[in-house]
């Protein structure tokens, strides 16, 4: 293995992992964790003549598309799993080569984790973006299907989806909501919230999502042993250098 490739193999472990040992040492509180950032309602509860505030948090609603492998899948699919998620189109001459690249580097970084974390970038021209045409995309990237899906399906529920469950339009004030196009990766815990949006072409922004996906992923399984984290990471980084 040359030297490029051990220094590859290091960030990719130590990246997550350094995000999980600082949770795993302040674990009363001290790491700030990814906030929520919509909600549907509060609740008002009143009790022993305390008021108290339930925050309703926005959950992302279920939606049905196609896979590269040309398989029905779903966001149900993924009950318990942290999402990573984009918007792309393949025959995008500007930003979605440079996100697929990042997401790729996302995907290297939590190898062996596909129980865990799943990545998503949804087709907004699903009427050009076949199977066959997510499959050349996904060819040209390494896109490892099990832990990275590319979607396509009906224009108009992805639109929908796209809109008003993820808020892509809240998160880029500046996207076209006829076009959808944004730069912005979303994030979502195991309960499909909304944790937070990063700039996909942002070096800095990618960073504190790798930091992110770990937290959450603690927040996920409490019980989840910091060792057979780490022997995780280990065993895919060097499976895959």
């Amino acid at each position: 293995m040359n030297k490029k490739s051990i220094l590859a193999l290091m960030v990719a472990i130590l990246l997550p992992f350094s995000g999980y040992l600082l949770v795993s040492h302040y674990s009363k509180g001290a790491i700030d964790m990814p906030h929520r950032y919509f909600y549907d309602s509060v609740n008002v509860v009143q009790k022993d003549g305390k008021v108290t505030y339930d925050t309703v948090w926005h959950q992302v609603s279920n939606i049905h598309l196609t896979n590269q492998l040309g398989q029905q899948v779903s966001l149900d699919d993924l009950q318990g799993k942290i999402i990573v998620l984009d918007f792309f189109f393949t025959h995008c001459p500007s930003i979605c080569p440079r996100l697929a690249v990042a997401m790729k580097k996302l995907q290297n970084s939590f190898p062996n984790q596909d129980s865990i974390v799943q990545f998503i970038s949804i087709s907004i021209d699903p009427e050009h973006d076949s199977v066959a045409q997510l499959r050349k995309w996904a060819d040209k990237f390494d896109v490892n299907p099990d832990s990275w899906w590319l979607l396509t399906g009906d224009r108009d529920s992805i639109y929908n989806f796209a809109l008003h469950e993820i808020k892509a339009s809240v998160a880029d004030q500046g996207i076209d909501t006829a076009f959808i196009h944004s730069e912005k990766f979303f994030l979502l815990d195991k309960d499909r919230i909304i944790r937070g949006w990063f700039d996909g072409l942002d070096s800095v922004a990618q960073a504190k999502l790798v930091r992110d996906i770990p937290l959450l992923m603690l927040e996920k399984d409490k019980k989840r042993s910091f060792s057979d984290f780490f022997k995780n990471l280990l065993k895919g980084s060097t499976a895959n250098p």
